[in-house]
């Protein structure tokens, strides 16, 4: 399954990185990138191993607020 999160307050390679360094740990996550300029994040993951509250929570702890 793929999502895709709007997180606002991306605005370089450091969040890019902080963000997909968050994700990536996280079992089911197969794949996560960071489009700067879009401000997003979108997510290829296993809904079995992972859920979207999950994903959310790792990208907010990274310090990257999601916007609804």
């Amino acid at each position: 399954m793929q999502e895709t999160f709007r997180v606002p307050d991306v605005s370089c390679d450091h969040c890019k990185n902080a963000i997909e360094g968050a994700l990536a740990p996280l079992r089911g996550v197969e794949q996560a990138e960071v489009d700067v300029p879009a401000k997003s994040v979108s997510v290829l993951f296993d809904p079995t191993a992972v859920d979207r509250a999950q994903l959310v929570h790792a990208i907010e702890e990274a310090g990257y607020p999601v916007a609804n």
